[in-house]
């Protein structure tokens, strides 16, 4: 089937949005390739698997390995096993390196998120990275970004056309409604640590949200309306936006994706696994096409 490459930072990705995306392309047959900076083994967000830190304790050595707010926040255990899976896996073990990656050599892209700053402005501010993904849109190859991933296509331009490659496209991406929501839960659990679920922050005269992954994503796009969120009309919309559901391989009704021509993208963790499924159908239909 499908050779597909996935771009990762040396640490901080979300392991829900790379772990069981990779799950679900393997179990479909797709051979699944690593990138990281240096060409080790990229490692997950500690927070985001253990929930340790996520609590208003979290900065006490001894309370911070007991957990409770941060059993919420983090990942679940679906997500938890798949990663457990995915670094034993030999590609995840043996990645390339970002500046040795031919593009030419895959036939689709898969780029995750995650938030914390510390590990994630190196992925999304690369150049490496941004060339990457111009030739796969520019190729008209399928392409996958959930949540952050996005703004790293967003700040990818086009060879032909000098634009962002979102340009164009309809997309969505992590809201500011689910950012803003877990920042002002950060400022209270985290308190020592207030903006750990913002990636980038407003400056001085920027109105609040200029920097969310939502509006940076936007300013990218041919129209403000092709950033899509969920229409207040879909029987779901509650469970969609309440941040607090899940999707499954077996329930979609909490997810929001959208897909345009070759590329798709969703929110946040919790649209995953529709997200996951939608990308490898598109490639299966790219393959029954060659």
């Amino acid at each position: 089937m499908a050779r597909v490459l996935v771009l990762l930072p040396a640490r901080d990705f979300d392991p829900s949005e790379a772990a069981v995306s990779w799950r679900v392309l393997a179990s479909a047959g797709h051979a699944v390739h690593f990138a990281t900076p240096d060409g080790r083994p990229a490692v997950a967000d500690d927070m985001m698997l253990t929930g340790r830190g996520l609590d208003p304790w979290g900065a006490i050595p001894l309370l911070r390995n007991l957990p409770l707010i941060g059993l919420l926040m983090r990942a679940n255990r679906d997500a938890r096993e798949a990663y457990a899976e995915m670094i034993a896996d030999q590609n995840y073990l043996a990645p390339q390196r970002w500046d040795a990656v031919d593009p030419a050599n895959y036939d689709g892209l898969l780029l995750p998120g995650g938030h914390r700053a510390r590990g994630m402005r190196d992925y999304l501010e690369s150049e490496i990275l941004h060339d990457i993904v111009a030739h796969f849109f520019d190729e008209e190859k399928p392409v996958a970004a959930i949540c952050h991933g996005v703004l790293l296509a967003a700040r990818s331009r086009s060879k032909r056309t000098g634009h962002s490659v979102l340009r164009g496209y309809q997309t969505t991406a992590l809201t500011w409604a689910f950012e803003n929501s877990a920042w002002s839960v950060g400022r209270i659990t985290r308190f020592w640590d207030p903006d750990y679920y913002r990636t980038y922050l407003e400056q001085s005269g920027q109105p609040k949200g200029f920097m969310s992954v939502q509006q940076e994503v936007t300013r990218a796009l041919a129209r403000p309306e092709d950033f899509r969120d969920v229409p207040r009309t879909d029987p779901h919309f509650r469970r969609k936006t309440s941040g607090l559901q899940r999707d499954s391989n077996d329930n979609a009704t909490p997810a929001f994706v959208v897909r345009d021509r070759n590329y798709v993208s969703a929110r946040w963790p919790g649209d995953v696994h529709t997200f996951a499924n939608t990308f490898a159908g598109m490639l299966k239909q790219q393959h029954r096409a060659a």
